[in-house]
């Protein structure tokens, strides 16, 4: 299982993480890939001015648009699951 999560911290907020979660969570579905992936919301993540980030394994990812959730999902999420 791979453990992705969306900061929802202030900053990352007034930059729609939460648009970015509704996003992924589509991209995933779309993908057939809810088993696999783990998406979650995190309060913080520590790097607010990179905002919005996120996390997928333990690599921390930040000006994520949520526009490009299914280039994002391509290549940050599919190839983690294929390695």
């Amino acid at each position: 299982m791979l453990s992705v999560s969306v900061c929802v911290g202030s900053s990352c907020h007034v930059r729609n993480s939460r648009r970015i979660i509704d996003e992924l969570q589509e991209a995933i579905r779309s993908r057939n890939l809810d088993a696999l992936v783990d998406l979650r919301a995190e309060f913080c993540l520590g790097h607010c001015i990179d905002g919005p980030n996120v996390k997928v394994g333990n690599e921390i990812l930040g000006s994520v648009a949520h526009e490009a959730m299914d280039d994002f999902v391509d290549a940050h999420i599919v190839p983690r699951l294929e390695g």
